[in-house]
C-alpha cells in the first residue's frame, strides 16, 4: 500500500510539473539584491546562513565522493560566496549589541570553515568539517533567533520556521553524505532522525498558518511532493549494493529541489512581512 501511495504521488507530481520550465528544476542560486531592506529580509538571510552551513558540508562531501562533481563544486563555490556576502550584510544591519556579538563570533568561525572548504576535499578535512559545521550552524541559528525576537510580527516566526526547513533539507543530505564517506557515529544518526521529524512537524505547522495565501499553499503542496521523493531517496542508504552511487546522486538532486521550494516559500513570507511592516503613508 505504501508503495502504491508513493507511485500515485509521483504520477501526480509529474503531471503537475509538466508546465514548469526547466529552470525550476535546477539547483537555485538563491540570488537576491545586496543589502538588507527590513527585519523580514534580515531573518530570511540570517536563516539562509544556517542552510548554507549545511549545504557547503554536503557539497564538499559530494565532491570527495565523486557525486555530480562539477555541479557540486559550483554549489560549494557559490554557497561560500553567498555566505560571505550575507555575513557582511548581517553584521552591518545587526540592530542590537547581542546580535552584533553573535555575528562577530560567526565571523571568526567562518574564517576557519571557509579555509577548510577551499582545500581539495579529503577525508581528514572532512572529519574536521563534520565538527566545525555544527559550530557554525549553532551560531547562525542563535543570531536568527535573536533577529526573530527583535521582530514584532508573527510573520517573522514563519520566516524563521520556513527558513529552517531549508537548513533541515541540507542537514539530512549532509549526514547521508558523511556516512557514505565513512564518517559516522550514533550521535550523527540520531541528529539525522531528529532533523527528519522536525522537518515533518514544521511542514505541518506551516500548512496551518493563517497568513498563507493561495500561492504559498500551492508551494507548500509542492514541498510535500518533493519531501516524498527526498525521504524515499534517504531511505535507500541502508539498502546497500552496487547502486549506492545512484542512490547518493538521488539524494544530492532531490535535496536541492526541496531546498529550492522551501527557499521560495521563505521568500514569500518575507515579502508579506515587508508589506505588513511598511509604514502607512499619511494623506
Amino acid at each position: 500500500m505504501k508503495g502504491n501511495n508513493f507511485r500515485a504521488a509521483r504520477r501526480q507530481f509529474l503531471l503537475g510539473m509538466a508546465g514548469v520550465g526547466v529552470a525550476a528544476l535546477l539547483p537555485t542560486d538563491m540570488a537576491s539584491a545586496a543589502g538588507i531592506s527590513d527585519i523580514g529580509d534580515a531573518i530570511n538571510k540570517a536563516g539562509r546562513q544556517r542552510m548554507l552551513s549545511q549545504r557547503m558540508a554536503k557539497a564538499y562531501c559530494q565532491i570527495g565522493l565523486g557525486i555530480l562533481s562539477d555541479r557540486s563544486q559550483k554549489i560549494l563555490s557559490s554557497s561560500q560566496q553567498r555566505f560571505s556576502d550575507q555575513l557582511a550584510e548581517l553584521k552591518a544591519y545587526a540592530p542590537t549589541a547581542d546580535i552584533k556579538e553573535s555575528y562577530a563570533e560567526l565571523d571568526k568561525l567562518w574564517q576557519q570553515y571557509d579555509k577548510l572548504l577551499s582545500g581539495k576535499p579529503n577525508l581528514t578535512d572532512a572529519g574536521k568539517i563534520a565538527s566545525l559545521n555544527e559550530d557554525v550552524l549553532r551560531t547562525a541559528h542563535l543570531a536568527t533567533t535573536q533577529l526573530e525576537l527583535h521582530s514584532s510580527s508573527n510573520v517573522g516566526r514563519l520566516i524563521n520556521v520556513a527558513g529552517r526547513q531549508r537548513m533541515l533539507s541540507q542537514r539530512m543530505a549532509k549526514f547521508y553524505m558523511f556516512r557514505q564517506w565513512g564518517i559516522k557515529s550514533t550521535t550523527m544518526d540520531q541528529e539525522a532522525q531528529l532533523a527528519r521529524r522536525e522537518f515533518n512537524s514544521a511542514l505541518e505547522a506551516l500548512s496551518k498558518a493563517p497568513e498563507n495565501d493561495k500561492g504559498i499553499k500551492n508551494e507548500l503542496e509542492l514541498a510535500r511532493m518533493q519531501w516524498l521523493f527526498f525521504d524515499e531517496a534517504l531511505k535507500q542508504q541502508d539498502v546497500g549494493g552496487k547502486d549506492m552511487m545512484t542512490y547518493a546522486t538521488n539524494v544530492a538532486t532531490t535535496s536541492e529541489r526541496l531546498l529550492e521550494v522551501m527557499d521560495r516559500i521563505t521568500g514569500d513570507y518575507a515579502r508579506i512581512s515587508a508589506v505588513t511592516s511598511a509604514p502607512t503613508r499619511k494623506r
